[in-house]
């Protein structure tokens, strides 16, 4: 018969779990376009309250994983953080198999290629790729993007189980306020794209004068759900012409990496 847990020693387990996971937390709202951030920024963006923001950013830069910005009262990621994401993304067996497909993609249609997982109530980017005749978007891995306004998201959110999709779609309402009924219906019609077409395609749902063309995907083993994107930044052209010449290749390209991924074990 198992002896009863001494409450103080399970009192001070929870502690240091809340611990870590704020701290991971504070570590999550950097961005990968790794603009510093000050402690009234990173309250914003976590939800903790000044105190605990003050203490952990304190204790990062400790452990290496934060560094002040000389001359500034703002942080940006160190070493630690970059070594950690370097060695996930050097060792994943599923994104490295993914990787010459999505560039194969890419440069054959002249367009950018993304692939991504939910964060939270937004989208990551896992892998990127881009062909050498197209301008970047100025994005890449690490990335992070509204799940509600842009194609990787909603076709994400679609391939959610029902439950799931209602509440995510419940919370980006609430977030948007005023606008909620107008990005459910918003969302809604890309579903609606979905069904009819397999893809979806949102024009600036991210950055102005660029555009999406998406699907949702399961990978590896253990049927991971994620999307994936082709997109580029063009001032002058058709958005439905675009999702025409595009979603060939891409379900194609999506029916490859589930069938060449089918037994790798790395999930994300």
């Amino acid at each position: 018969m198992n002896s009863p847990r001494d409450p103080a020693a399970a009192a001070s387990d929870h502690a240091t779990l809340m611990t870590v996971e704020r701290g991971l937390e504070v570590l999550r709202a950097f961005r990968s376009n790794r603009a510093p951030l000050s402690n009234a920024e990173l309250v914003r963006r976590t939800g903790l309250s000044k105190a605990t923001v003050s203490r952990l950013t304190s204790t990062l830069i400790q452990v290496g994983f934060l560094r002040l910005v000389p001359g500034k009262r703002e942080f940006e990621l160190s070493i630690g953080a970059l070594g950690i994401g370097h060695a996930y993304l050097s060792t994943n067996d599923l994104l490295q198999s993914a990787q010459p497909l999505l560039q194969a993609l890419a440069d054959r249609l002249d367009v950018s290629v993304a692939l991504g997982i939910q964060d939270g109530i937004d989208m990551l980017y896992v892998d990127y790729r881009v062909s050498r005749k197209v301008a970047t978007l100025r994005l890449g891995v690490g990335s992070v993007l509204p799940m509600g306004t842009t194609s990787i998201g909603r076709a994400y959110l679609w391939g959610l189980p029902e439950a799931e999709q209602r509440c995510l779609i419940e919370e980006h309402k609430r977030r948007a306020g005023a606008q909620g009924d107008a990005l459910e219906q918003a969302i809604r019609a890309s579903f609606d794209e979905l069904e009819a077409t397999g893809t979806c395609a949102v024009l600036g749902g991210f950055q102005r004068s660029t555009f999406g063309v998406s699907l949702p995907v399961r990978l590896g083993r253990e049927g991971t759900l994620m999307s994936i994107s082709c997109g580029r930044a063009d001032v002058d052209f058709d958005l439905e012409a675009e999702r025409e010449r595009i979603a060939p290749a891409l379900k194609e390209t999506a029916a490859r990496l589930q069938v060449q991924l089918a037994d790798c074990g790395s999930g994300l």
